[in-house]
């Protein structure tokens, strides 16, 4: 989980062109996947219920 202090500062930020993606669920800002809008951790967590359509583990 991500800091409540750090969200809280980057919403009250001076200059509006530095925006950090953060992760929707969790509020991680790195490993963002900007696709889905998640962090890799919760993107894996979501894959493996199936809640994300279209994607599957890969298996070669």
């Amino acid at each position: 989980m991500a800091k409540k202090s750090m969200i809280y500062r980057e919403k009250r930020r001076k200059y509006p062109t530095r925006v950090r993606n953060r992760c929707r669920i969790c509020g991680r800002p790195r490993g963002y996947m900007r696709k889905f809008g998640v962090c890799r951790i919760c993107f894996r967590e979501l894959a493996l219920e199936g809640k994300i359509p279209g994607v599957t583990k890969a298996s070669w």
